[in-house]
């Protein structure tokens, strides 16, 4: 069918009896215009109006329609979509369906600024659709192509411990053919990091690649497909189908900031959770947070600034300020404590009056022992009310250019922090300490996507915290095809309280996650989620550590036992067996050559004496 264009409408002074009769073709009149292309730079008045024949034509598809026209036929389907038209906004679609992709891309690369419509034509179509809407923003949106139409479609926001482990459970499981679900993974890092081994990049006991392997290498033997995007929002639509039969048509979408649109029957809500800095004034300006492997290389580099620059010179020590002594921020404290060793003071402050007070007696005791064995000044009993940024008066000028420059890359330009430590005590009295490095350790929000629906029943349930509201199967409540696992979930144990936000629970949330998936989707019964304390382990530094099993009452391996079997633990506890080779076979030559070096130090020291 031929679209409209000034070159295919016959000139004026032509007759309308002679277009499409073979005869020989006449240039017009030199008053006349010469036929040329329609520009979107031209008014509709000012395109030519002369039907050239084929061989004169442009090779190539026909021109774009004007500017006029689009805005018209992109005014169609957000038309379609009011009440009133409802009966006829398919036939709509089918009309209109190539014209409006046509002007979504006219209006895009148009020099005028964009319509700002929020065009809805294919947003419910299947996932074999490749049309095209036009968002508030100027945001071109596409839905994601799924592979298979029939087979069950879940999709997994975040790639940590549950969202992982859920998708490699799901791909562990036995399907039947015309079952097997498509499983699509969306995170908006391309590495999935082991959060328990962070300390270790400090301590340069394990290299970047073996705590974050790249999603890529970690599903390159599944049939697992993986999406590098951020979350916009949610809309789920499975509120009305609340039996948990799982028999309505769609679970809902999901939007992504690059502007893909993903169709699901089942969602798993694994987003995690990041670090609260905005409790405290200037903790958002002057902390940084260490809870991802991006903060861990960026610690590293800070220390390695400040070790540089204070090199071989009597200058003041390296102040580093810890907030929160929990097992994030005892591990810390032992970690950089070890390694500044009497080159810099490592200050920990608890509003409690003791650290890791959820902590079993053994691993407290232990650690207790190994902070005051080094240079850690511990404040508890304090609580940090203000963080204010201040210059050094360092006579080394190249100390404080090397770390401003380091403090920049990060937003802090800083270089010595003032915190404002007030007594959560009685008997205390206001003091305040400086730092070159403040770390904070302190609270998380949950990660929960922005939810956009019109009815408020289709809303996710959260708590105070910012949790979703599940039940003990894992599914939301209200919405029978959502899960949500890990720090994203509010889930009480059988005395009440509210499960910690640790790996080990996520790790055991993504096993009955995936196979509770499996019943929903073979109609069988769900499984009801019961935590099984297996223990706590703790790093204390290199060739330190402390375990309290939970199967061994009274048991607390620490030292250098403790540290071995804290990393065969976390080594079985890898994804997959191909990443725990490879571990093993790097964690083995190091050791071998640590070993060495060991020996000849031994060996040179006794032949010296």
């Amino acid at each position: 069918a031929r679209i409209w264009s000034p070159g295919y409408l016959p000139h004026p002074l032509v007759p309308a009896s002679s277009v499409g009769r073979r005869q020989r073709w006449r240039l017009p009149s030199p008053a006349l215009p010469r036929p040329r292309r329609w520009s979107p730079d031209l008014p509709p008045a000012a395109a030519p109006c002369i039907r050239s024949p084929a061989s004169l034509r442009p090779a190539g598809p026909p021109p774009p329609p004007p500017p006029p026209m689009a805005a018209a036929l992109a005014l169609v389907p957000a038309l379609a979509t009011q009440r009133p038209f409802e009966k006829v906004s398919k036939n709509l679609e089918r009309l209109f369906l190539g014209s409006s992709r046509r002007c979504a891309v006219q209006i895009s690369k148009s020099r005028r600024p964009p319509f700002e419509c929020f065009a809805r034509i294919g947003s419910r179509s299947n996932g074999d659709s490749k049309s095209i809407s036009q968002e508030s923003g100027g945001t071109t949106q596409f839905p994601y192509k799924w592979p298979e139409k029939l087979k069950p479609r879940i999709c997994i926001l975040g790639g940590g411990f549950g969202g992982l482990y859920t998708a490699l459970r799901l791909e562990s499981l036995a399907w039947t053919d015309d079952k097997k679900p498509q499983v699509l993974l969306v995170d908006k890092s391309e590495h999935f990091v082991f959060k328990p081994m962070l300390y270790e990049i400090l301590s340069g006991e394990v290299e970047p690649w073996e705590i974050a392997p790249s999603f890529t290498d970690l599903l390159a033997n599944t049939s697992v497909q993986f999406v590098k995007d951020k979350v916009k929002f949610i809309q789920p639509s499975d509120h009305f189908g609340s039996n948990g039969s799982g028999k309505s048509l769609s679970g809902g979408s999901v939007h992504l900031e690059s502007g893909i649109i993903i169709e699901y029957d089942w969602l798993v809500l694994a987003l995690g959770a990041d670090a609260k800095l905005d409790a405290v004034p200037g903790a958002a300006e002057f902390a940084f947070p260490f809870s991802s492997l991006a903060d861990a290389c960026k610690v590293d580099n800070m220390l390695t600034t400040l070790e540089r620059a204070r090199f071989g010179k009597d200058s003041s020590p390296i102040r580093v300020a810890i907030v929160g002594c929990g097992y994030s921020g005892v591990e810390l404290a032992a970690t950089i404590s070890e390694r500044l060793q009497d080159k810099g003071i490592v200050q920990a402050i608890n509003v409690e009056t003791t650290i890791c007070p959820t902590a079993p007696s053994g691993n407290r005791e232990a650690a207790l022992r190994v902070l005051s064995s080094r240079n850690i000044q511990l404040f508890l009993g304090y609580f940090v009310s203000c963080i204010r940024g201040s210059f050094c008066t360092d006579d080394s000028n190249s100390a404080s250019r090397l770390t401003e420059e380091t403090f920049q890359d990060s937003g802090k330009t800083h270089q010595r922090f003032i915190l404002d430590l007030q007594p959560a005590q009685r008997g205390l009295q206001s003091r305040n300490i400086e730092a070159d490095i403040v770390l904070w350790t302190v609270g998380s929000k949950p990660l929960i996507p922005q939810q956009e629906t019109y009815d408020y029943r289709c809303l996710i349930p959260l708590n105070g915290r910012g949790q979703a509201e599940i039940d003990d199967t894992l599914q939301v409540k209200g919405h029978p095809r959502v899960f949500a696992i890990g720090d994203s979930a509010a889930l009480r144990d059988s005395s009440g309280r509210l499960l910690p936000a640790t790996a080990q629970v996520a790790f055991q949330q993504a096993d009955f996650a995936g196979w509770n998936l499996w019943a929903a989707i073979n109609e069988r019964p769900l499984l009801p989620f019961r935590f099984q304390n297996l223990g706590e382990m703790m790093t204390l530094g290199t060739n330190d550590a402390a375990i309290t099993p939970s199967f061994i009452e009274g048991l607390t391996l620490d030292g250098p036992v403790g540290h071995a079997a804290r990393k065969i633990a976390y080594l079985l506890r890898l994804p997959t067996d191909e990443h725990r080779v490879k571990v093993a076979i790097s964690w083995l030559a190091k050791s071998a050559v640590y070993s060495i070096a060991s020996l000849q130090s031994t060996l040179s020291k006794t032949l010296s004496s």
